[in-house]
């Protein structure tokens, strides 16, 4: 059976591993000289690849960021830059025989349907390489192209931004914070990009300001004990307790933790809606580059005028220099029929995130479409281990009117982020989606299992961060090293940080911790029969 893959970054490597793993033929795609994608850094701007800005961090620690059968070296940060992400890239690449499979310097103009579609499911896919066009037949398509190449610019929210006199543009055009040296800047915006481009700009500029219309939340990649925040978070007994809790609650305990480290209030960010789960910002700097007056927080902008900016609930105008626009990114697939893929503000009809609910054979996927709260690398491997099985006809889709009812259901809600709202993430959230797709192909880990085989795997698991090699201790892809990268994932989080004492103790819960623990897993294990 053989298979297209669009695009060579994070999804387009992993989905071309999967494909090979499953017996199928992957010819991937991609349009530039290397792999990559998002993390391959660039000094110039390339039409139709993402472009980043030679600072950014991983904003996902190391081992929740991990393919779920290719750990980090230990001796790579916790989070990491982005020339040591790329390298992560390469060695998977160089591990698993990828290179070989790629088509480097290849663009696809075009996917659609064979006339025979209705009985064969295949699909004409037209590639250009230095101006030929070739036309090839594919049983079917993953598409993983990512979303982070073409702006949303919407100038038409900003009045008076036709006459302003100073310089403006989209954060995706931005490289280097030399530009801001001297000048007053305003960053329109507040996700991770907004805060990152904010502080770099403090460091050069006379002043910045960044405006906001709903705030957001603000975490730090050290959370609770120095520990790395989503390795504290993104756990199973988390996960139970706030998809178990009465929705009140549920949320008060979300405010009540996040206010923790600093009261969002007094610093202007506190989320309009407490009720629900805003985009979280991942900054070390920001909380303090406020209380030092390097960064101002503002409500939205109300009007541009010639050299100065009007705010909602601020009669004053504030002199302005630059605009940074950092208002995030359309989703489109150019080379895609409109039909298959219906985008609407920003949400895409698939099911699951991944299939399209139109078609009558299951032959096309979208890997990637997807923000989860947590590491987005581990969440489109699972989707590609989920997909290959589906193209193989092991695993089962359910009928379309189920499907559209699903993406219908979960459309309706208002607040969305890459086909994943944020108030959908708190009511299933990452490991739950994670779960989901997992027991379509079997290798969900059963704690009943663990407990009654492997006591303290089972802890390990369920108390320990919810790390993608759970989903290698059984079923198909099952890897023989999983069990031992779950017990050594602390190990290889403390070595490089443990570089002056020696390493101790691998693991931050006591073992009281422990003991009360498994109590808790047992009370949780029999709620679960009852």
């Amino acid at each position: 059976m053989r298979v297209a893959v669009v695009g060579a970054g994070v999804s387009g490597l992993t989905a071309t591993k999967c494909c090979l793993d499953e017996g199928l033929e992957p010819t991937c795609f991609e349009r530039s000289q290397d792999i990559g994608g998002l993390w391959r850094y660039t000094e110039q701007i390339e039409a139709g690849r993402p472009s980043l800005y030679p600072s950014v961090i991983s904003n996902t620690s190391k081992e929740m960021s991990a393919f779920s059968d290719f750990p980090y070296p230990e001796d790579f940060p916790v989070f990491l830059p982005n020339a040591r992400l790329l390298d992560y890239l390469r060695r998977y690449a160089e591990r698993f025989g990828l290179r070989k499979h790629i088509k480097f310097e290849t663009t696809v103009v075009s996917i659609q349907k064979r006339p025979d579609f209705a009985t064969t499911g295949q699909w004409d896919v037209v590639t250009e390489v230095d101006g030929k066009k070739t036309s090839h037949v594919f049983n079917a398509v993953m598409v993983c192209s990512g979303n982070f190449y073409e702006p949303s610019l919407p100038l038409h929210c900003f009045p008076g931004i036709e006459r302003f006199q100073g310089q403006y543009f989209h954060s995706r055009q931005y490289k280097h914070p030399d530009v801001f040296q001297g000048k007053r800047v305003l960053v329109v915006g507040m996700g991770n990009s907004g805060v990152d481009i904010a502080v770099e700009a403090s460091r050069v500029a006379t002043k910045v300001t960044i405006c906001t219309r709903e705030g957001a939340w603000v975490l730090s990649r050290v959370f609770d004990h120095g520990y790395p925040w989503d390795m504290v978070f993104n756990t199973r007994l988390m996960s139970l307790i706030r998809n178990n809790l009465p929705r009140p609650l549920s949320w008060g305990l979300i405010n009540y933790k996040v206010n923790q480290r600093f009261k969002h209030e007094n610093y202007g960010l506190q989320p309009e809606e407490r009720r629900l789960v805003r985009e979280p910002v991942i900054s070390d700097d920001l909380p303090s580059y406020i209380l030092t007056g390097r960064i101002t927080i503002k409500p939205s902008v109300k009007e541009f005028k010639d050299n100065t900016v009007v705010f909602y609930n601020c009669p004053e105008e504030e002199p302005i220099d630059i605009v940074v626009f950092c208002t995030g990114y359309d989703v489109s697939f150019p080379f895609l029929e409109e039909a298959l893929v219906k985008v609407e503000n920003k949400h895409a009809s698939l099911y699951e995130y991944v299939f399209p609910t139109c078609l009558q054979w299951p032959t096309l996927a979208i890997l990637g479409l997807i923000r989860p709260l947590g590491a987005i690398m581990p969440v489109t491997e699972m989707q590609a281990r989920w997909v290959t099985r589906v193209f193989k006809g092991l695993c089962q889709l359910p009928p379309q009117s189920v499907m559209e009812k699903e993406v219908y259901e979960k459309s309706k809600n208002q607040v969305q982020w890459f086909g994943l709202s944020f108030d959908e993430v708190l009511k299933t959230d990452c490991l739950v989606y994670m779960d989901k797709l997992a027991s379509f192909i079997g290798v969900k880990p059963s704690m009943m299992e663990l407990l009654c085989r492997d006591p303290q795997l089972a802890l390990t698991v369920f108390f320990g961060p919810c790390t993608p090699y759970q989903y290698r201790l059984k079923g198909p892809g099952r890897w023989k090293g999983a069990r031992q990268a779950i017990l050594t994932q602390w190990d290889r989080t403390l070595k490089p940080t443990r570089t002056r004492v020696p390493t101790g103790i691998s693991s931050p819960f006591p073992s009281l911790l422990m003991v009360v623990g498994f109590l808790l897993l047992m009370a949780a294990l029999l709620l679960c029969f009852q």
